[in-house]
């Protein structure tokens, strides 16, 4: 046999003896959902949160016209809300926010301003839910002075919140991915997800989504194409 031939053999059997482990780390990679828990980053995970944030504001606009328009409305509607609010955005996504993102432009001497008065919002939030919370409880919405409370107090936090979560996602959370190096980034979504387990326990994130679609369903406002302009062709 030729030195050439021998030399072929050998080397097609060394990359046949390789396939299985080949195929096992492929198949590993093959098993893992495409784009599974693992590939969120820490902004994209928190701009995620600020859908569920989102929708509970639509909910408690719904709220706020069946009110104005003296339709049937309970004090369910702004309780479940807020108290999603309280538990989800103010015990945990803010939380996160505090503890793991704002430090790290304060400690760099960067957008200070804007971290100052986020941490301000966050706080003047959990006030207001407060209020929420005590206006919507049963006994006391059956009162005009707390309903005129509660109004008062959802269009606050309304009117707060779209211009805080907006400047979160357009302006620091893309200056965050700028600011720091993808391994720093990997830990600080690592700690998060260790976070989003210990105060909202497993799958956190789902089952928010979960209840603030219930509470649309609720209203007749989960249809998402109800909301499309009706224009004339």
């Amino acid at each position: 046999m030729s030195s050439d031939r021998r030399r072929f053999l050998w080397a097609t059997a060394v990359s046949v003896a390789g396939l299985p482990l080949l195929g096992a780390a492929r198949g590993d990679e093959k098993d893992k959902p495409q784009g599974s828990e693992d590939d969120v980053s820490a902004p994209e995970d928190l701009m995620r949160e600020h859908g569920v944030l989102t929708r509970a504001l639509l909910v408690y606009e719904e709220g706020l016209r069946r009110l104005r328009a003296k339709d049937d409305v309970g004090p369910e509607l702004f309780l479940k809300t807020a108290t999603l609010i309280r538990k989800f955005v103010e015990e945990y996504h803010e939380k996160d926010e505090e503890h793991f993102i704002f430090p790290e432009f304060e400690k760099r001497n960067q957008m200070v301003e804007l971290v100052k008065v986020l941490r301000k919002q966050h706080e003047a939030g959990r006030a207001v839910t407060e209020v929420v919370l005590r206006a919507a409880a049963p006994d006391a919405f059956r009162k005009v002075e707390n309903r005129k409370e509660l109004v008062i107090a959802v269009e606050a936090f309304i009117r707060m919140y779209r211009p805080h979560e907006a400047r979160e996602d357009t302006v620091l959370f893309p200056a965050l991915r700028r600011m720091l190096p993808e391994k720093q980034m990997k830990e600080i979504a690592e700690k998060m997800e260790k976070s989003e387990d210990m105060v909202l326990g497993d799958e956190g994130f789902e089952k928010a989504v979960d209840q603030v679609a219930a509470i649309e369903k609720q209203l007749g406002i989960y249809d998402l194409d109800q909301f499309t302009p009706k224009t004339s062709k």
